[in-house]
């Protein structure tokens, strides 16, 4: 019972989780700000030559979190498009690092524009000068932000994977308990698919598993590679390449495994590992201990 009613809580949670979601970081954003506020007010009261009015921290405090609000959905979006993984760590901490730059200088557009117009509202001016010494002590806080933000979105996709693969257990447990099964005998494995139905920015996208380049084991969900786009797929590694048996695929690493079609050339090293580069441009790593495997594979007709 209590099982049912945690898949019916989530079932209701998922038809909503976007505006869920923005609902709770808003109300985050707005607590911690006006706190901010609050104690940027207390500390110039504490001379006697107060040099600002109090409406100013909040409006400082409530344009910051507005834009950061406005922007919000646009790095998420950027986050699902290139979710974090152990490959190619160092041109994905440069990436992230442009991005930090381009997410901070749109914060502070948008940020120094509200504060212009609440300020000419009350027939003064907002001087945000020396724009150089201004822009970097914003950039390190809009850097630090991003931060919390992308390890707060892979925190909360993970557990949202979880959460949503208990209630599917849950609904299939139920399914399996009321069905009437119409004969004792062992169901025949089903055959490989030819396509995977991959859900994606809300979108649901048929991939041709002839087309899929290599995996890559992220998390709770596969990677898949195909024309230098990325389909996250639910599923271990082992799981899927063991639905994939008869399609040419064949693990050559912890975290990869490879379509045998793709492959344009193996280099071996002494060490016993080695490089595979695809047709496509794509280099991967080859361990030894599925080397021996990948060659079976690679000389069968």
């Amino acid at each position: 019972m209590r099982d049912k009613q945690k898949s019916t809580w989530f079932e209701k949670f998922d038809q909503h989780k976007y505006l869920y979601s923005y609902l709770l970081i808003a109300a985050y954003l707005l607590i911690n700000n006006s706190i901010n506020a609050s104690s940027v007010w207390m500390e110039h009261n504490r001379s006697n030559d107060v040099q600002i009015q109090m409406w100013e921290p909040y409006v400082w405090e409530y344009s910051s979190a507005l834009s950061t609000l406005i922007l919000l959905p646009f790095i998420f979006a950027l986050f699902a498009r290139m979710p974090l993984r152990f490959a190619n760590l160092g041109r994905q901490l440069f990436i992230h690092f442009l991005i930090t730059i381009l997410y901070s200088a749109a914060h502070v557009g948008l940020m120094v524009m509200f504060r212009e117009w609440v300020y000419m509202l009350d027939g003064g001016n907002y001087d945000f000068s020396p724009w150089l010494r201004e822009f970097w002590y914003e950039y390190r806080k809009d850097a630090w932000g991003y931060v919390f933000w992308l390890i707060l979105y892979q925190v909360m996709q993970s557990l949202y994977a979880r959460l949503k693969g208990e209630a599917s257990l849950v609904n299939d447990q139920e399914e399996a308990f009321c069905a009437k099964p119409d004969s004792m005998s062992a169901p025949s494995p089903a055959p490989s698919p030819d396509f995977l139905l991959v859900k994606k920015l809300d979108k649901e996208f048929l991939v041709k598993i002839d087309e899929i380049e290599w995996l890559e084991s992220a998390g709770n969900y596969v990677n898949l590679h195909k024309q230098g786009r990325i389909y996250p797929l639910r599923g271990t590694l082992n799981d899927t390449i063991a639905r994939l048996s008869d399609k040419g695929f064949s693990r050559v690493h912890r975290s990869f495994a490879v379509n045998l079609a793709a492959i344009d050339n193996i280099q071996y090293q002494p060490s016993g590992d080695g490089k595979i580069t695809l047709k496509a441009g794509n280099t991967l790593n080859l361990s030894r201990r599925y080397k021996d495997d990948l060659k079976i594979k690679l000389s069968s007709p």
